[in-house]
């Protein structure tokens, strides 16, 4: 079963969005790896609800991407093309975390897969 567990919102402009979110919401970001994504921190450690961030849309044409976390990446993905959706970035490493793909749903809509590396969660 693959639990929601992050959201990232695609922009144009990461840095702007990002000023945005932190006037609006108190937000907290990060930058992330050295690429154009920026983890954010949405409240207290604790508190119901999840953290994301913010990212290039990376040529997927879509403001929100949810990611789920999986036991087995492949196995997901495997899953996802015999529902009949489709591979739109395939299996990519998050270095120190884990790997993740991106892909499509029967009606376009991208969804983030991610497998955690062992201790990470």
């Amino acid at each position: 079963m693959g639990k929601l567990r992050h959201i990232a919102i695609a922009v144009p402009d990461a840095d702007e969005t990002a000023k945005f979110y932190e006037q609006a919401f108190d937000w907290k970001f990060e930058q992330w790896g050295g690429i154009d994504y920026w983890l954010a921190t949405t409240g207290p450690e604790g508190e119901p609800g999840i953290n994301g961030a913010i990212t290039s849309d990376m040529g997927m044409n879509q403001s929100v991407i949810d990611t789920v976390v999986v036991q087995s990446l492949d196995d997901s993905v495997d899953r996802v093309v015999a529902a009949g959706g489709s591979v739109v970035r395939p299996r990519t490493e998050v270095p120190g975390m884990g790997f993740v793909a991106y892909c499509k749903d029967t009606e376009g809509n991208v969804v983030g897969i991610f497998e955690p590396s062992m201790g990470q969660g």
